[in-house]
């Protein structure tokens, strides 16, 4: 990396943790600069301002995050010989990722909820563009493929799934255990299986 791109993944990274941990609206660039160890200075000189600093973190943050349940469902539903099992075994998976390799995008992600009326609507896009839309519309194409499942509208299915699988996040609730997981795929289950 050069010097350059140091500086950059630097304030990246120091911005992700300041956005996750302090929001949009209450982020300051004096304080992304202090986290990344650089002068507010090097930042305007890579990023015009905070909103466009804010729709690359979050956009650069969703894409990994997608690709990352996208090998997932690469990974556990390629080949699929038990549905129950292998969809809870798949939301075990995804759970585990998101608590453990993606905390600070997740915290990012409640912050954003929780201030979206404040933040710029084209970064609100980029980041459903770059990470929820993709991975929705991903899953969708995989349970498409399924065998024994009903779907008129995959895309409404992966979101529900989806939904399933996350219903506990709201409430910072703990890793959760195979039983939460497996009757979050019953619940799918009912509604979509032949």
């Amino acid at each position: 990396m050069t010097p350059r791109s140091d500086k950059r993944r630097a304030i990246l990274d120091g911005a992700l943790e300041v956005f996750a941990r302090d929001g949009y609206a209450r982020a300051s660039i004096d304080v992304i600069a202090k986290e990344a160890g650089v002068s507010t200075r090097t930042i305007y000189n890579h990023f015009q301002d905070k909103a466009t600093l804010f729709q690359t973190v979050i956009s650069e943050s969703a894409d990994k995050v997608a690709a990352s349940h996208m090998a997932l469902v690469d990974t556990y539903l390629r080949k699929v010989t038990d549905l129950e099992d292998d969809l809870t075994e798949f939301g075990l998976a995804w759970r585990r990722g998101n608590a453990t390799d993606y905390a600070a995008h997740f915290a990012l992600v409640r912050q954003i909820q929780a201030d979206a009326d404040h933040i710029p609507q084209p970064a609100i896009d980029a980041w459903q563009e770059a990470g929820p839309l993709r991975v929705r519309r991903y899953l969708a194409d995989r349970l498409a493929t399924l065998p024994g499942l009903r779907l008129d509208d995959p895309s409404l299915a992966s979101l529900h799934f989806a939904a399933l699988l996350n219903a506990d996040l709201a409430y910072n609730a703990p890793e959760p255990e195979e039983a939460q997981i497996r009757a979050a795929v019953r619940v799918f289950l009912y509604g979509y299986h032949r």
